[in-house]
């Protein structure tokens, strides 16, 4: 089966493709200061947000609390950066996989 996007699989079941994070339930949102970027590196990640929308690979969402900033990561090339989210709250949260990897060198 191919498909250009979700709404072109009709017959599949949302509780088969949709992914679930298994939050603890006791666990609360932690609500991250809020980071303030140089005007230089806003543009960067304006223009970064702006390709992931129109590319509808995110959707804005609005929460009554700050819950994660985004983080900007340099790349190996030059003057090229990564925009990344910091999830470390979250992953604290999260149950730990009961399968994980073995230790890989």
């Amino acid at each position: 089966m191919f498909a250009w996007s979700p709404s072109d699989m009709l017959s599949i079941d949302p509780n088969i493709i949709c992914h679930r994070l298994h939050v603890n339930p006791s666990s609360k949102p932690v609500v991250q200061n809020k980071h303030n970027f140089a005007p230089t590196r806003v543009t960067i990640i304006e223009a970064e947000i702006d390709k992931f929308l129109s590319a509808d690979f995110i959707e804005e969402v609005s929460y009554s609390e700050w819950l994660a900033n985004v983080v900007l990561v340099a790349k190996q090339e030059k003057r090229k950066w990564r925009v990344c989210v910091d999830y470390t709250d979250l992953n604290k949260a999260c149950l730990k996989d009961n399968f994980s990897l073995p230790a890989i060198d």
